[in-house]
């Protein structure tokens, strides 16, 4: 399984989001801090440990 992800660094944190869940901010110290703290982050959305998380769907229109 893989997902992407956008970060950037403030400072002297990374911060990022899950490119599926913008909305969903996580720091770490170091950038490999920050992957793992997406890494949690992804498991806590996707077994709906979060509640009122937002979903992204494709519809295909004729």
């Amino acid at each position: 399984m893989k997902a992407t992800f956008t970060y950037w660094q403030d400072g002297g944190q990374f911060v990022g989001f899950l490119d599926d869940y913008p909305e969903y901010q996580t720091q770490g110290e170091s950038l490999e801090d920050l992957k793992e703290h997406l890494i949690d982050l992804y498991k806590d959305l996707s077994t709906d440990a979060i509640p009122g998380v937002r979903h992204r769907g494709e519809l295909v229109i004729a």
